[in-house]
């Protein structure tokens, strides 16, 4: 599968060559004689202003039919879970040119009801899950409910790509409908692109897409094959303290505890907390760590109120060919995932040997 070029029109935004697929598709490169069905979802919620900008960028082309189920609310990092032993609601809102439905659940439920025929007869041509705000790359995907999503499709045999837009960092700036607008119409000529292979019966059953839009969308440097790295966030948990006022919980208040040093571990649960008062902390994002070494960032508050505070200096992360190393230099990055996650050579060899030990 060839992957569409940009090209930089100076003085201009760059449309990505979104004209030119409209008229491929217009020529008669749809999946069926029919509009091909594109099936959205998301982690952010049916509301969020990434899956709007995504349906209207759909809608705009007028090629294909538009089915949404997503999240009724924000289902942020909860990877691929999905509701086991609860019952998930199902409600049809309203978003305009799409049959949309939000759902009580995750994404993988979402996913998973949206192709299940329970509600529409068939299945679709392709499920999209994005755009997600916030890149997901490297390690994180195992996170992501973006990611899950699109995953879920995949286990179906339904083509899928996963968008996210790094909109995080952009240190004194403002984020605004118009930078998802135009991730979403960097995405469109990918989307054309699978439906194009799918209609010709060359898709790749063995994967699906990640794609990642650099914060400086407009100035993109194209599109790049990619493989996932290694980066990843990692997390600190923050001691909190609630009070509760007239059945209601007050805003919560960091407590700034230290770790006690020299001290055993404390396995009295009465000296941690009583049948009226327990201890509460929240997972706070600490820093970033790419490749085997931590870079420490400025704290930030975790998804959905992380802001752009990351400010400092980015070190030398991965390969050159990776996710977000592609990423930080500028580039739409495409990157194929599968559900396998096959040990390094190394690994295996070692474990061969191991194998031989317990014999």
């Amino acid at each position: 599968m060839s992957y569409p070029q940009t090209t930089k029109k100076k003085g201009t935004k760059d449309r990505y060559q979104f004209l030119h697929f409209v008229a491929l598709m217009e020529n008669g490169n749809s999946v069926s004689g029919a509009k091909p069905t594109v099936m959205v979802t998301n982690d952010d919620g049916i509301d969020a202003p990434g899956l709007r900008a995504l349906v209207a960028a759909l809608v705009s082309t007028n090629l294909f039919h538009i089915v949404v189920f997503a999240p009724d609310s924000e289902r942020s990092a909860a990877s691929h879970c999905v509701s086991w032993q609860r019952v998930v609601t199902v409600k049809k809102v309203d978003v305009p040119g799409a049959t949309a439905f939000a759902v009580s659940g995750t994404p993988a439920d979402s996913t998973s009801l949206g192709i299940s025929k329970k509600i529409f007869p068939s299945v679709p041509d392709l499920v999209v899950s994005g755009i997600n705000l916030g890149c997901n790359c490297g390690y994180d995907i195992a996170y992501s409910g973006t990611v899950g999503g699109a995953r879920e499709a995949f286990f179906h045999g339904i083509p899928s790509v996963a968008v996210s837009y790094d909109c995080y960092n952009m240190v004194g700036r403002k984020l605004n409908v118009d930078n998802f607008t135009l991730c979403a119409e960097a995405s469109i000529p990918i989307i054309t692109a699978m439906l194009a292979e799918i209609k010709n019966k060359t898709y790749p059953q063995n994967c699906f897409l990640n794609i990642n839009v650099p914060r400086e969308v407009a100035n993109n440097k194209g599109y790049r094959l990619t493989k996932q790295g290694k980066c990843f966030y990692k997390m600190g948990w923050t001691q909190i303290t609630s009070e509760a006022q007239e059945g209601t919980t007050s805003p919560t208040k960091v407590m700034e505890i230290k770790p006690l040093e020299n001290t055993e571990v404390c396995t009295d649960e009465s000296a941690l907390s009583t049948k009226e008062e327990h201890l509460v902390f929240k997972l706070n994002v600490r820093s970033l760590s790419l490749s085997t070494t931590a870079h420490l960032f400025a704290e930030v508050s975790p998804h959905p109120d992380l802001q752009s505070s990351l400010t400092a200096e980015t070190p030398a992360v991965d390969n050159d060919d990776t996710d977000y190393s592609s990423l930080q230099a500028g580039y739409i990055t495409v990157t194929p995932l599968s559900a396998l996650s096959p040990a390094e050579i190394d690994s295996v060899a070692f474990f061969k040997k191991m194998a031989s030990w317990c014999l």
